[in-house]
């Protein structure tokens, strides 16, 4: 019996820090993305905000999951073209304008679904899984790992694509040297303005896709301020991972681990105050800042605007 219950405990501790990780991990591979091309984009909270209720909405009217995700990741992308316009083409103050981007976007998602669903809170039927043949069938880790929703997958591909492409590709370069030497890449004939434009808006729907997984496949409901700080969770994962999203991967199940610990004790009947499980992401981000922080590099030129010909 006790082993029944201990495989029951671990596959509910890995399949939720699986499902914890994945809106971490887009918004961290995201945010490692802009901040690779020098723009430090606090506004990631908020376009994972309008992600998340851009896609509840779509998937909601339509009865289609891919268009609900498919509409989060262009109203994160939406979003993140005020930050392109403020940071990149007007060089404002990249945490000033990130941090109202946010703040905005709490607001403005409150009220737009106050306007529609009034005080009720509608749900999604449950979103399908995928199970791989052969692999689901390994206790613990299979159920857990390998019979999720599609677009884990897609997440666990893009990573690995995206450490391909920082590592082996001319775009992954000039990524790297818009945050680095950007005087050297417009000397080199490149646009810095182009590079990075292309970097914060990747950066946008990525973080956009991440939270219409949040409001579509982890919760299967919209709540205003749902992601609680996943996007700065993703900021402080994109800079302890210098440039490697493998590490973002590693660092998002670590964070979903803790998100997850909630339903893992509950299976072992442990009563714990929601306060204190809440608090243990939060609580792990400063062990992990204090383990790590003084290792972090950054690319030189992070939160300095760029214009076309200067030195």
């Amino acid at each position: 019996m006790a082993v029944v219950i201990s495989q029951v405990f671990a596959t509910e501790l890995v399949a939720g820090s699986v499902t914890a990780a994945v809106p971490l991990l887009l918004a961290g591979m995201g945010e490692q993305i802009s901040e690779q091309a020098g723009v430090l984009n606090v506004g990631i909270e908020g376009m994972m905000l309008a992600g998340a209720y851009a896609g509840f909405v779509a998937a909601y009217d339509s009865g289609a999951m891919w268009a609900g995700f498919a509409c989060g990741a262009a109203a994160g992308a939406a979003v993140a073209c005020v930050m392109v316009l403020g940071c990149v083409r007007l060089a404002l103050n990249q945490i000033v304008v990130g941090i109202a981007l946010t703040l905005g976007l709490e607001g403005l998602t409150s009220l737009l679904h106050h306007f529609q669903f009034s005080r009720s809170y509608p749900l999604l039927p449950k979103a399908p899984d995928l199970a791989i043949p052969g692999l689901s069938a390994i206790p613990v880790l299979g159920p857990a790992v390998f019979s999720r929703h599609p677009l884990v997958y897609v997440a666990l591909a893009l990573c690995v694509f995206l450490a391909w492409m920082h590592r082996a590709t001319f775009l992954g370069l000039d990524l790297a040297a818009a945050g680095e030497k950007p005087a050297a890449l417009d000397a080199a004939g490149v646009d810095v303005v182009a590079i990075r434009t292309a970097a914060v808006l990747s950066t946008g729907a990525l973080a956009g896709l991440g939270g219409a997984y949040l409001s579509e496949v982890g919760a299967g409901i919209f709540v205003p301020f749902m992601t609680n700080g996943a996007g700065f969770i993703g900021i402080v994962l994109a800079m302890l991972a210098r440039g490697r999203p493998l590490r973002v991967l590693a660092g998002a199940l670590l964070f979903g681990a803790c998100l997850s610990a909630t339903t893992a004790l509950q299976v072992l009947g442990v009563n714990i105050p929601t306060d204190i499980i809440q608090m243990l992401p939060f609580a792990m981000v400063m062990l992990v800042l204090v383990a790590f922080g003084r290792r972090a590099s950054q690319p030189p030129a992070l939160g300095l605007p760029y214009r076309r010909g200067s030195r």
